[in-house]
């Protein structure tokens, strides 16, 4: 794993944890920089091929990760990024911090947007209170709710 972080091929996403009492997830997530190499490495040939690919959920989180990081690196600023998740299932995608504040993402390659997309967020609103500046779902359908990010227009969470 070294040798991809040094590659600049793959990095590891921490999981946030604070002092919340609950048993959490702490092992980092993988991601890569580049989807194009993710899809050649899963075999994925073809756009039409991503469309029922078992991994697509996966490869689309890897997209918004990746998107989120160059917004903060393009700007000279290191990562600020990380996930959430409990061994109970309640998880956030993405966590991210801006000062003491929190911001959460939900990503889903869905594109129907679906009330339970913020189920999770809701709980995570309730567990962080204040400390939880703001949630967002990104997902890659026409209807944009409010709070709701189009994968298309990622960069305008600033």
């Amino acid at each position: 794993m070294s040798l991809l972080e040094a590659s600049y091929i793959a990095f590891l996403l921490p999981p946030y944890y604070a002092n919340l009492n609950k048993r959490l997830t702490k092992t980092p997530k993988v991601y890569f920089y580049d989807t194009g190499l993710l899809c050649f490495l899963l075999g994925i040939e073809e756009p039409g091929q991503l469309v029922s690919h078992p991994l697509r959920g996966a490869i689309f989180e890897n997209l918004a990760v990746i998107e989120l990081l160059k917004e903060r690196m393009n700007r000279g600023k290191l990562s600020n990024l990380y996930f959430y998740r409990e061994n109970s299932g309640k998880e956030a995608d993405i966590v991210r911090m801006e000062g003491y504040r929190l911001e959460a993402f939900e990503v889903k390659s869905s594109q129907t947007f679906n009330k339970s997309f913020v189920r999770n967020l809701n709980y995570l609103k309730d567990l962080l209170g204040d400390n939880l500046k703001d949630t967002f779902v990104v997902y890659d359908g026409d209807y944009i709710p409010p709070n709701i990010i189009n994968i298309r227009n990622i960069s305008n969470t600033k």
